[in-house]
């Protein structure tokens, strides 16, 4: 996607929604012609769409745009996982990743049986509110919400850029820089935008929104009943560690957390993720393990466990993983589903916001 900064007059196209669009383009079969050229066929710009007329083309040139960031830098681990920093047509700089989950398989031939599973992890806000002790996206504080064309484009971008076609299937985690639910109304829309069969058709039940648990939110984004996967950024199973490692828990501590939870529609296959960053000798012992299965009581959850990503700026450090197995062992004992996450891009910037300050620090 090219930058369009010079006039800014014009209207970012992926902010808007195809029953948006159909109130204000005519005829309105035309917006699905126009959501298969930009989500489908990865057209550059309008001139690209040669199903529509000329002069429709160049209307919409004028008042529209679809390219709201460009992508700056990246790095490549050893693993293919690659994180992007992409500047904002304002000039924030904002991350992405694209995670390799399961590897393409082949036949004796060469031909392609599966191909490789990818999962993507895009980013909210510019900074964030929330101010977690462990993360260093928050140390560069918060400076605005995306629009939901700004976290569309996010997606659009990364697989237009690896040529993976908009009909592969990828999953989706709002787990990158801010928090989601601060931004929900914004978030909601883009699930929409990226969910629609006419543009990527990334279904709901392969998007999930995660949280730092704000428990207000998490009510209302079940009551928006999108068919979303909900995923709550735990940490800790008292509130006197949690408020210490999260702030966000003085204002929704884990009791109203687990309330909201226990209320939230999830499919009937389908379980509510725990994540819970291991951080060595803080919060990664048996008892706190045990605690653990007491507060997942009566929620269908699965547990998944983080190695802390280390980064310079912060005081913790990541545990064995020889501890991890022992802690992901006492759980599954209990009947808790629970998984360690495979660790990605540990040789670049690959915790949250190192990319985005080291490239600050160098510039």
């Amino acid at each position: 996607m090219q930058n369009l900064t010079k006039n800014p007059t014009r209207l970012n196209l992926l902010d808007f929604t195809k029953e948006e669009l159909e109130e204000i383009i005519s005829p309105r079969f035309r917006v699905k012609q126009i959501f298969e050229w930009i989500y489908q066929k990865y057209a550059d710009d309008f001139s690209q769409m040669s199903s529509l007329p000329r002069q429709m083309r160049e209307n919409l040139s004028e008042k529209f745009h679809f390219s709201p960031l460009q992508c700056m830098k990246f790095e490549q681990s050893a693993d293919k996982s690659i994180k992007y920093l992409f500047r904002l047509n304002d000039g924030l700089l904002i991350e992405s990743v694209l995670l390799p989950m399961k590897p393409e398989i082949l036949d004796e031939k060469g031909r392609v049986l599966k191909h490789t599973r990818y999962t993507i992890c895009i980013s909210s806000q510019v900074g964030c509110k929330s101010g977690c002790a462990f993360c260093l996206t928050a140390k560069g504080g918060f400076k605005r919400n995306l629009t939901a064309g700004e976290i569309v484009a996010q997606v659009l971008w990364i697989k237009k850029q690896n040529k993976l076609p908009y009909e592969r299937r990828v999953n989706l985690v709002y787990m990158g820089m801010g928090e989601p639910l601060d931004n929900l109304k914004n978030v909601a829309k883009a699930v929409r935008i990226l969910s629609d069969n006419s543009g990527l058709a990334i279904s709901v039940k392969r998007q999930t929104i995660s949280t730092s648990g704000l428990a207000r939110q998490i009510k209302e984004l079940g009551e928006l009943d999108l068919g979303v996967l909900l995923a709550i950024s735990l940490h800790a199973v008292n509130d006197k560690l949690r408020s210490e490692l999260m702030p966000i828990n003085k204002a929704y501590n884990i009791a109203a957390i687990m309330d909201a939870v226990r209320n939230f529609p999830i499919n009937a296959r389908k379980r509510v993720m725990f994540e819970y960053l291991l951080i060595d000798g803080v919060n990664d012992d048996l008892s706190q393990a045990r605690e653990l299965v007491r507060l997942l009581n009566g929620i269908k959850a699965k547990v998944n466990l983080i190695l802390f990503n280390p980064h310079e700026k912060s005081p913790y450090k990541r545990p064995s993983l020889e501890k991890a197995l022992s802690f992901q062992d006492f759980l599954s004992t209990k009947g808790i589903s629970c998984t360690i996450r495979q660790s990605k891009g540990l040789d670049i910037s690959a915790a949250c916001g190192q990319l985005k300050e080291r490239s600050i620090n160098n510039s």
